[in-house]
């Protein structure tokens, strides 16, 4: 699962956990041709990035179910990695909690 308080408050005792984060402007570039690709010529980077920014912000600081790393998640960082990078590293922290799941 995944989500902005998945480890914390809806599986705070979920056997492993990670924080996916990136650079915010890597991020913003990301959904920026996200939304090009969606066919939203009018978009503007610099708009995605405020929006971004503010709602990092906001979900960051809101009372209820605020967006906060869990103190025993893996935090994996993505901002130069590919997906299948991204993938590849967390499978690896599964297979060293859980060797049982190692694939063939």
């Amino acid at each position: 699962m995944d989500g902005r308080d998945i480890g914390t408050i809806v599986f705070p005792n979920a056997s492993i956990k990670f924080f996916i984060t990136a650079d915010p402007m890597v991020r913003a570039q990301r959904r920026y041709e996200e939304l090009l690709n969606k066919g939203n010529l009018a978009i503007d980077f610099n708009l995605v990035l405020e929006n971004l920014s503010h709602r990092d912000q906001i979900d960051s600081t809101r009372a209820d179910s605020p967006l906060t790393k869990a103190s025993d998640a893996i935090v994996i960082d993505n901002t130069k990695l590919s997906e299948s990078d991204q993938l590849n590293i967390a499978y690896d922290h599964l297979i060293k909690k859980f060797p049982e799941f190692h694939k063939p």
